[in-house]
């Protein structure tokens, strides 16, 4: 999971940097790095918890007091992150959203189409 929050977060990072200035909401860049700080936060708490489990006891398996209390603790820890990109995660939404249809170098806008220049006569019936 985290890996793919990495990714949106990249690609809205990526989005952002391209917006013109005028389809930039102020407040997503701030988003983008709560979000960012929050994933880092969560990678380090999967970390520890790795960590964790290494030092439990061979008897700690799930179902176990000493296992089920260390994991419940885990989660408490990780709570308020995941809470952090449930309100701000859709900023993410937002850029792409913006990025889709703003105008890019790539891209140029569509030309009108011209119509051939008649011969002055008009079209009618036969």
């Amino acid at each position: 999971m985290r890996a793919g929050a990495r990714h949106l977060l990249a690609t809205a990072e990526t989005q952002l940097a391209h917006l013109p200035a005028h389809a930039v909401q102020s407040h997503w860049a701030w988003q983008l790095g709560v979000l960012r700080d929050a994933l880092d936060r969560l990678d380090a708490l999967h970390n520890e918890w790795a960590q964790t489990g290494k030092t439990l006891p061979a008897s700690a398996r799930p179902g176990t007091p000493a296992f089920d209390d260390a994991l419940a603790e885990h989660h408490a820890e990780c709570w308020s992150y995941l809470d952090t990109w449930a309100t701000h995660g859709s900023a993410v939404l937002d850029i792409n959203s913006q990025a889709r249809h703003a105008p890019t170098p790539l891209a140029p806008p569509p030309a009108m189409a011209t119509l051939p220049a008649s011969d002055g006569a008009k079209p009618g019936r036969k």
